[in-house]
């Protein structure tokens, strides 16, 4: 598998419930039926409150973590090019319009490790 990450904050004039909402009913619907191969799709929504913060570490500047799996990299590479398409490129900048500061977005890519034992 192949994985995504991408930390987005959310824009200031709109609540959390109207966030959510937004994301989970049209902006990942969206998502999902332009750009192909996505085996997996989450949403991880921030919730501040529950945070635990070290004393000098920065302020948590998103508003949600999606983590997007692919089969491999060639399907990664698939979906990448097909979100620079003109037309699937515009599509998706104009939702996300609706609900990001999209200069503060951020997408990479990780290496997913499970640890299902501790060491000896």
């Amino acid at each position: 598998m192949f994985k995504c990450i991408a930390l987005l904050k959310k824009r200031a004039d709109i609540s959390r419930e109207e966030f959510i909402d937004y994301y989970r009913n049209n902006h990942s619907v969206l998502i999902r039926s332009l750009l192909p191969g996505i085996v997996d799709y989450r949403s991880n929504f921030v919730d501040l409150e529950g945070a635990f913060m070290f004393p000098d570490a920065s302020p948590i500047d998103f508003d949600v973590i999606t983590e997007i799996w692919l089969e491999d990299r060639a399907a990664y590479d698939h979906f990448v090019a097909r979100a620079a398409e003109p037309d699937v490129a515009r599509r998706i900048a104009e939702d996300e319009e609706n609900l990001f500061e999209r200069g503060a977005s951020r997408m990479m890519v990780v290496e997913e490790c499970h640890w299902t034992k501790q060491p000896a």
